[in-house]
């Protein structure tokens, strides 16, 4: 014979109570914010796609960190990089997740989060090659180089060194520069320069090449030194998101949470900020 226990008052209170605990934590789940983040995925190691297919990097996994703090339940969404800027002003994104640098004309489209990373552009030439690389120095040398559609190399280029001194190629992603490059049918490359260094210039196949014309800020010129880096953005709409976004990073860069995702991916502080987690791990 089974027995029943007697229906109790307090069990009822417990079940009902449990049951509200459950329904709510339901609610919260369904009701969390949802965000559509673009990332280009194709340039290691801020970002870049496994051979899984999943999306990993310094940058994705920044982000994801940043939407826990947040509260935000993230979809990060691989594109071209040419077409990320474009498809968040026609509301497609909530975000930008990949570093955009501060140039006057993006600064009056879309809202920037704070610097993400410094990392300057520089040239990658050949060893010997012993170009001057100034306007003067390449105009009239059949230069063939290596620019990424939509980045702001290229109106940097077209400023100080004039639209018809180079031969300019594009390409969609760092990869396809560096084959043409090692394939030579590049002269050089002008590129981000943390990216060069570890890709290429640090690994056995860039023994013959090397970073040349020195560091050059793609950013609007009027940012002081000091505050200069590549930052995420949003629509200008998105005031108060940006504002929880800084929150969050900047959490993450006191409790050397960037600190150790960064270490990760890239070997070198990539902001002024982490000197003292530098001193502490």
């Amino acid at each position: 014979m089974i027995s029943r226990l007697p229906h109790h008052p307090l069990r009822r209170a417990g079940t009902l109570a449990l049951g509200l605990f459950l329904a709510t934590v339901g609610l919260s789940a369904a009701s969390a914010e949802k965000l559509k983040l673009g990332n280009e995925g194709v340039y290691p190691p801020f970002s870049m796609v496994d051979s899984s297919g999943n999306l990993t990097g310094m940058e994705p996994e920044l982000a994801r960190e940043m939407c826990k703090r947040i509260g935000a339940d993230c979809e990060i969404v691989v594109m071209d990089f040419k077409a990320l800027i474009p498809s968040m002003l026609q509301g497609k994104f909530d975000g930008i997740v990949t570093q955009i640098s501060p140039t006057p004309e993006r600064m009056e489209k879309a809202l920037f989060a704070m610097p993400i990373v410094y990392n300057p552009a520089t040239f990658v030439v050949k060893k010997g090659s012993n170009y001057t690389l100034t306007k003067e120095g390449v105009t009239g040398k059949g230069l063939r180089i290596a620019l990424q559609r939509g980045a702001s190399m290229v109106p940097y280029i077209h400023k100080h060194f004039g639209k018809d001194t180079f031969v300019e190629v594009y390409y969609d992603n760092p990869d396809q520069m560096k084959l043409d490059l090692l394939a030579g049918r590049l002269d050089l490359i002008f590129d981000s320069k943390i990216n060069w260094t570890l890709e290429l210039i640090a690994k056995p196949e860039g023994k013959d090449y090397e970073l040349a014309g020195g560091d050059h800020w793609l950013g609007d010129p009027s940012i002081p030194e000091a505050e200069r880096g590549y930052s995420w953005i949003f629509p200008k709409k998105s005031e108060a998101l940006v504002k929880r976004v800084n929150t969050a990073l900047a959490e993450m860069i006191k409790d050397c949470t960037y600190t150790t995702i960064r270490k990760k991916y890239v070997p070198v502080a990539t902001l002024s900020a982490e000197a003292a987690c530098e001193k502490t791990n």
